[in-house]
């Protein structure tokens, strides 16, 4: 694990849009924890990421987390599955089965992603202002 943190503080901010795809993960059982934390399937299931916990420090083999320092989608639903940070059930209902990596890599813009995210959302009945709301306060 290259990267690895201890302390809430020390982390890059996080795009907002990692809340959401942790979301994803969750609801199409992507992830799975074990005794040192979590493994995690990407959403088009061609790469596998390590989440390892030790109870104060937290890393993960995901880019964003090891080569941009910030706390990636990995970390995020683990995080949510332990009960550590909130979850929430309808969004991630919402988001099953979103194509996160072929948006990412087709667009190479996390808000245009976002865009289409929240599009979904909306027609699952989540308004914008609710998912940026429930958003804010995980990131918190």
């Amino acid at each position: 694990m290259e990267r690895s943190r201890s302390g809430w503080g020390e982390w890059r901010p996080t795009p907002e849009i990692k809340v959401l795809e942790a979301l994803g993960c969750i609801a199409d059982g992507r992830i799975k924890l074990t005794d040192e934390g979590a493994e995690v399937i990407s959403s088009d299931g061609t790469r596998k990421y390590k989440v390892v916990f030790d109870g104060e420090s937290i890393g993960s083999t995901d880019n964003g987390t090891k080569l941009r320092g910030y706390m990636g989608y990995p970390i995020i639903a683990f995080l949510m599955l332990r009960g550590m940070l909130p979850y929430h059930e309808g969004m991630a209902r919402a988001l099953k089965g979103f194509p996160w990596r072929k948006l990412n890599e087709r667009y190479k813009k996390y808000w245009i992603v976002e865009r289409i995210a929240f599009k979904r959302l909306r027609e699952a009945g989540i308004e914008e202002g609710e998912a940026k709301a429930f958003i804010r306060q995980v990131l918190e």
